[in-house]
């Protein structure tokens, strides 16, 4: 054999992350943890065949890491630091519309519970067509407000929890400097 033809490798030990993340969250990670010495690992096909809708819609991202990489402690640090924001920016995220769909459902059961009432009093042999449609009204109002009642408390959330989620990504990108500059 011909030993000058072959390069000589030296040996490195990885350790192997992998995460499952929305499509539009994927390349923001993939930055983020190139930052603590993550790579890519590219010797896994990118596309396993699932036949479960709610994980198609997340993709996994597989990544590897030198185990001996220098500054590996403080990397580590500052890595659960970028998980915990990244995780509080999804809370917050949910949170933007968690009440609102709470309190819309809330109102829409009510306004059910107004129609239920009124079928109820139309329906004995002598039926009470007046309270019939006292009662409707307020249930067709019950199923009609739901929407502009989650559209409004959506839009004041959001304007309480942008700061909050600005801030936690300000955070991020100084965790983040401080990684890179550590690697470097």
């Amino acid at each position: 054999m011909d030993n000058a033809g072959r390069q000589q490798r030296n040996f490195v030990g990885y350790e192997y992350k992998e995460l499952l993340t929305e499509d539009s969250r994927y390349s923001f990670l993939l930055d983020g943890y190139e930052n603590f010495g993550w790579e890519l690992d590219e010797n896994l096909p990118e596309n396993r065949e699932n036949r479960n809708p709610a994980v198609q819609q997340k993709k996994v991202l597989r990544l590897k890491r030198n185990r001996k990489i220098v500054n590996k402690m403080e990397l580590t640090r500052l890595e659960r630091n970028f998980e915990a924001c990244v995780n509080e920016i999804d809370k917050l995220e949910k949170e933007k519309t968690s009440m609102a769909t709470v309190y819309a459902l809330v109102l829409g059961i009510i306004g059910t519970a107004f129609m239920a009432g009124a079928t109820l009093v139309v329906t004995p042999q002598e039926p009470n067509y007046i309270l019939c449609i006292i009662l409707a009204i307020p249930g067709f109002l019950g199923w009609i407000f739901p929407y502009f009642l989650y559209k409004k408390i959506v839009g004041k959330q959001t304007e309480r929890v942008t700061p909050l989620i600005e801030e936690r990504y300000d955070e991020i990108y100084e965790i983040c400097e401080k990684g890179n500059k550590l690697l470097h």
